[in-house]
């Protein structure tokens, strides 16, 4: 049996998930300037991965016996380049942050499912972080 702790756990991934789409859209249509044309395609691809995530992670959460929410965490774009990426490393730093603690509460549950596929989506959003973090330096 799945625990409610479990169940609200995913419910906020699937929640911050939403919120790095909608993010990750909106600021590569407002990129400008010569880098826009070098990393739009990186972010828009980012942004699918986290749609992906989502969907995948709500239907794992209804397998489950729970409800997926339909509501975002708040959305961040940023007034400028820096600013935008600065936003997208703290969302990815705080995925990975609460993925570590999905995979812990998943293993003491024994929900061995859940707990793999998050190994992977957590992978996942450290190449996300990666990718903004060296555009950041850059």
């Amino acid at each position: 049996m799945t625990s409610e702790k479990l169940l609200e756990m995913l419910n906020n991934a699937i929640a911050d998930e939403m919120q790095a789409t909608i993010q990750y859209m909106w600021q590569h249509v407002q990129w400008k300037g010569v880098e826009h044309y070098a990393v739009t395609e990186g972010i828009k691809k980012i942004a699918v991965d986290e749609m992906k995530h989502a969907e995948k992670i709500a239907e794992r959460l209804w397998y489950l016996g729970g409800k997926p929410t339909t509501q975002p965490s708040p959305i961040k774009i940023g007034e400028n380049l820096t600013e935008m990426l600065t936003l997208d490393v703290k969302a990815e730093e705080g995925a990975i942050k609460m993925y570590k603690e999905i995979m812990e509460q998943a293993q003491k549950e024994g929900d061995v499912a859940t707990k793999e596929m998050f190994e992977e989506i957590e992978a996942e959003e450290e190449e996300h972080h990666d990718f903004f973090t060296s555009l950041l330096e850059k």
